[in-house]
């Protein structure tokens, strides 16, 4: 009868699911390339310090070496949605350091920018008894 390998690792390490290369096509779907950091033509790399808690989420992320024009606060941004995997570690829990380099290349078209303001309007007159005030208008900014 064989005997099963005992692990040697005793701690074991957080895991993006999918592997490296599904977090590196996370990154490419969710990033919003920064307004400033296209108008001033801005590329380059951020590289990012990041801290995993054992439920697998991130608490903690640093910009080591940045690019500036919003490019730094798009990393920390990124970096703060990953999720990971984290197998259990004998009931020890632990912070994992990692470390992550986000590449900023032009996109080929501008981000878009959407603005519109919704104005409601007043539905005849209410009676006396409703305080509610049906004047007001709202706006909203979307970047695609």
């Amino acid at each position: 009868m064989q005997r099963e390998k005992k692990d040697k690792n005793f701690i074991k390490k957080p895991i993006y699911d999918g592997g490296p290369k599904a977090m590196r096509e996370f990154i490419k779907k969710n990033m919003r390339y920064p307004q400033e950091a296209f108008d001033a033509k801005i590329e380059g790399t951020v590289v990012i310090k990041y801290r995993v808690d054992h439920q697998g989420k991130v608490v903690d992320a640093k910009v080591i070496a940045g690019l500036g024009y919003g490019c730094d606060e798009e990393a920390v941004r990124l970096v703060s949605l990953l999720t990971f995997k984290v197998p259990k570690s004998r009931g020890v829990k632990v912070l994992f350091n990692k470390s992550l380099k986000i590449h900023f290349r032009m996109p080929k078209k501008p981000p878009t920018t959407i603005s519109y303001t919704v104005t409601k309007e007043e539905k005849g007159k209410e009676d006396a008894s409703s305080k509610e005030s049906n004047s007001g208008s709202y706006h909203y900014t979307i970047n695609i």
